[in-house]
């Protein structure tokens, strides 16, 4: 495995481009926050430096590339791989009932023989991502680990891109396949955030929208917890996210609010809030975090001598809290997976890992991330 890292920018362009190995590259991820890489041009120019990579990408609420953060602006991660082949599927929104039925149709695609690990990038706005992550886990086999994220838009909540070997497009759902029996995939996730408050009913809910908790209305309950964050909403609401399990026995998932509806007083989350559920809202603080970010990565750990992608997915809400201190949550990785690991990712609106429910699950609030190595 051999690497390069490039960031773009409005007044420099790409820097850092190595055109003598631009035709090696089979596999090109791309991170960014600025609207002129939704320019087809943008693609094409990416695309010319790149002509044998799948490339792929997300918009994000802070891109990663090495320990640095970094926001209006692009980064790349350009890979050759040795012995490992890539393949990518794209889908849209609009052409499907529900996301479950999306995850499914990704997975048939790219189901193959040796396939190892399935890297997903998805609208961060639009889609469910715990009918996602239900699909994709119904249809892959055994053996396939499962990682990704939901693409962000700062604090904005405006609109959310992805990149499937085109130009950047709100609606799509990209996954990217790693095949080779030599390579090994090892993930981690975890969230350093702990309940707080009194535990209360879930009474009514459908899908990811909830309405009422305890049969009041959930937006006027969830603002009266917030007191003076509330006039910031729904942005605010990524520093207090809730805590939700199907009933007393079950595993609690961390949910992230994306939007609120007055006139309905409910509240819009990331994935799934289970009816007849349980929930407790959240809180944490910087050194929770950037301890459980360490837990992440030391569940990804490999032991060898050579290089090593590592793909993360953190969310927005960790990067709130931390603020000037958010990096330390990758110094920390760095400092456990070692200078032979490539860093990479995007801080997002929702997370996928191995670890929950089932084997994909959508997660809110974690540091998530996968090592690859082939």
């Amino acid at each position: 495995m051999r690497s390069e890292q490039i960031r773009w920018s409005q007044k420099n362009g790409w820097v850092g481009y190595d055109k003598v190995q631009g035709a090696m590259r089979n596999l090109v991820l791309v991170f960014f926050d600025n609207h002129a890489c939704l320019d087809p041009q943008w693609y094409e120019t990416l695309k010319e430096m790149y002509p044998n990579a799948v490339i792929a990408g997300a918009s994000s609420s802070g891109s990663v590339l090495d320990t640095i953060i970094s926001d209006e602006d692009a980064v790349a991660t350009a890979i050759s791989f040795d012995r490992t082949q890539v393949r990518s599927a794209s889908k849209r929104v609009i052409d499907f009932q529900d996301m479950e039925q999306l995850g499914i149709a990704l997975g048939k695609e790219l189901h193959g023989e040796t396939l190892r690990h399935v890297f997903i990038l998805s609208d961060g706005l639009t889609v469910n991502g715990s009918e996602l992550a239900r699909g994709l886990s119904e249809v892959l086999p055994d053996g396939v680990s499962i990682t990704g994220g939901m693409a962000g838009d700062g604090t904005r909540f405006g609109a959310t891109y992805v990149m499937a070997q085109g130009v950047a497009e709100i609606g799509v759902v990209a996954a990217i396949g790693l095949y080779g029996e030599s390579l090994v995939a090892r993930s981690g996730c975890s969230a350093g955030w702990e309940e707080f408050g009194a535990e209360r009913r879930i009474t009514r809910s459908e899908g990811n929208v909830l309405y009422t908790i305890d049969d009041k209305p959930a937006l006027e309950l969830y603002k009266s917890y917030l007191g003076e964050f509330a006039a910031d909403l729904p942005g605010s609401g990524l520093r207090f996210p809730m805590s939700v399990r199907k009933d007393a026995e079950g595993s609690p998932l961390i949910r992230t609010l994306l939007a609120i509806d007055e006139e309905t007083q409910s509240l819009t989350f990331a994935g799934d809030i289970p009816n007849g559920g349980l929930c407790r809202l959240m809180k944490t603080n910087m050194d929770a975090l950037i301890e459980h970010a360490g837990l992440a990565a030391k569940a990804s750990q490999m032991e060898h001598d050579d290089e090593f992608l590592v793909l993360l997915v953190s969310c927005v809400g960790r990067r709130l809290v931390l603020g000037q201190l958010c990096e330390e949550e990758l110094e920390i990785i760095r400092e456990i997976l070692g200078e032979k690991a490539i860093l990479t990712g995007f801080y997002s609106y929702g997370e996928l890992s191995e670890l929950g429910e089932s084997r994909c699950t959508l997660h809110n609030q974690t540091m998530t991330l996968v090592s690859i190595y082939e």
